[in-house]
């Protein structure tokens, strides 16, 4: 097979990774890609949005199989174009990656085929939403309908942190079109989970459950992010809560979306809540989690290739997915000032001091010279730059190595947080470097 993996972050990485074991791979080809990607497969300078120049590329190389990384490709129907083409690809059609591109379209999905989520109210007039907010107590989520990178979410603490969530998304257009309407949601508390599944439109195949964190700081603090770290898999989520969260959530949505003439084809992502009433779904993404994915492949026996070869062919039913009993950890080396304001082109030096079993997945780095160097180096170029990826036989065992690596890497105003999967007493470790 000659397969090419849409996307530059880590986990467009981790996914080319995974399908390098396959001895069924023959061509393994990244566009973009990033300087990890560079060392396992050919890299094309074509972006994810270059959908003409995607196709492009897949009939010049004569591609088998398409995959599809990032939710934006998605969105904009990258698949429905490459289907339009004769070419096999990987991922939803616009309509069914709608699950994740409109917010009201998957809380309205929910509520009718009784998926269990968060009590919500639509609006598309920011004056009908506001009078709405201040007859409500506090805390509330307010959630632009559209794709916002991950930042179109606001738990507001407050009555006037929920107006100005409105305003921003409604009155000063802080992500565009993806904030003409927003939901406001009943606030949901518990422990936060990501639960996944495989689907070829009909079967569902689930994966391992894992958690991530958001926020930029120690403790949950700071502004939200992409995702800082994960691990996999959490400790309460059982057997028990597994099966609810198959029937309830992942085999229901799958049937839902069949039923509405949207079949799933994809990675289908459920974001949840476990509260004292059993699972909720916060949000499903069309597509795998980043850094989730970091924590979830490397716990995967089964060859990936044959299992996205046959989720776009149809045949899902074929195949048996096999996945260890590891415990994994993904620490997120991040430039400073992320998620806001910061700098890049920023050397990177320890690369070769990092543990043969520890795994490092690239996010925002490239291939690059510098005066005096003996040829390129690796620097940084994006917000989120690497992912440490540790596996153990306990949770504590992958995370000791993950940060034991995580400190032989340096490059400047290197942040991460120092509690991705802390127990209780871990040892306090320097987040600046």
């Amino acid at each position: 097979m000659n397969v090419l993996v849409v996307g530059s972050g880590a986990r467009e990485h981790t996914i080319a990774w995974k399908l390098r074991q396959s001895e069924k791979v023959e061509k393994l080809l990244v566009a973009p890609g990033n300087a990890g990607t560079a060392a396992i497969a050919q890299n094309l300078d074509i972006f994810p949005m270059d959908i003409e120049g995607l196709i492009k590329a897949a009939k010049e190389h004569d591609i088998d199989l398409t995959v599809v990384g990032p939710e934006a490709p998605l969105a904009a129907g990258i698949v429905d174009y490459f289907q339009e083409q004769g070419l096999l690809i990987f991922g939803p059609t616009k309509d069914a990656a709608a699950i994740e591109s409109s917010k009201i379209f998957a809380k309205t999905l929910m509520e009718k085929y009784d998926i269990p989520c968060a009590k919500g109210v639509v609006f598309s007039s920011i004056e009908d939403a506001k009078a709405y907010v201040k007859n409500q107590k506090p805390p509330l989520v307010v959630k632009a309908d559209g794709l916002a990178a991950g930042k179109g979410v606001t738990v507001a603490l407050s009555l006037d942190q929920a107006l100005q969530a409105l305003s921003d998304c409604m009155e000063k257009k802080a992500f565009g079109a993806a904030g003409e309407r927003v939901i406001i949601e009943e606030y949901l508390s518990g422990r936060e989970a990501s639960a996944f599944a495989f689907s070829d439109g009909e079967r569902v195949v689930p994966m391992v459950a894992a958690c991530d964190y958001k926020r930029a700081l120690d403790g949950d603090g700071g502004p939200n992010t992409g995702g800082m770290g994960a691990y996999s898999p959490p400790e309460f989520f059982d057997d028990r809560l597994k099966d609810e969260v198959i029937d309830t959530v992942l085999k229901r949505a799958i049937k839902a979306m069949a039923e509405e003439g949207r079949p799933y084809k994809g990675v289908l992502y459920a974001g949840l809540m476990v509260t004292e009433e059993g699972p909720k779904v916060l949000e499903f993404n069309c597509r795998f989690g980043d850094p989730e994915a970091q924590v979830v492949l490397p716990c995967l026996k089964t060859d990936l290739a044959d299992i996205l070869l046959a989720a776009a062919k149809g045949t899902l039913s074929q195949i048996d997915v096999e996945w260890n009993s590891e415990a994994c950890v993904a620490v997120v080396l991040a430039s400073g000032g992320y998620p806001g304001e910061y700098d890049t082109g920023f050397p990177i030096t320890g690369l070769d001091k990092v543990d043969q079993d520890v795994l490092v997945f690239h996010a925002g780095t490239k291939l690059g010279y510098n005066e005096g160097e003996r040829g390129p180096q690796v620097i940084t170029t994006g917000g989120r730059v690497l992912s440490i990826v540790a596996t153990g036989a306990a949770m504590e065992d992958a995370r000791r190595k993950a940060y034991d690596n995580v400190s032989r890497i340096r490059f400047q105003g290197c942040h991460y947080r120092t509690d991705i999967a802390a127990i209780v007493d871990a040892p306090a470790l320097s987040s600046i470097m």
